[in-house]
């Protein structure tokens, strides 16, 4: 009777653990995308470095507001492969631009 639950257990932290690492990898992909759109580099460029370091189909959002950028990562977070994404994980990341930019 044990065994079915330590296997549920189980399953839920492993789930758990699966979408903290995404999360994390999205607000990593936010970060370094800020960066490099803080530095002036441009849009197309920025986009290609953030989508190879996000997960794959992570949308990307790149905007300019004023005196900050801001980069937003969203991607699915699959707990069973094949069936549809019951979450998604979020990273954002807002940056001062440089000066000068």
């Amino acid at each position: 009777m044990s065994l079915p639950c330590l296997v549920f257990v189980l399953g839920v932290a492993i789930a758990a653990v699966h979408a903290a690492a995404v999360h994390l990898t999205c607000v990593d992909a936010a970060r370094i995308g800020a960066r490099a759109l803080a530095r002036g580099d441009a849009e197309p460029v920025i986009h290609t470095l953030v989508a190879s370091l996000a997960p794959e189909h992570a949308q990307i959002t790149l905007s300019r507001n004023g005196e900050t950028v801001e980069v937003s990562v969203t991607a699915p977070v699959h707990i069973i492969p094949g069936l549809p994404a019951p979450a998604s994980a979020v990273g954002t990341a807002v940056v001062p631009t440089e000066p000068g930019r």
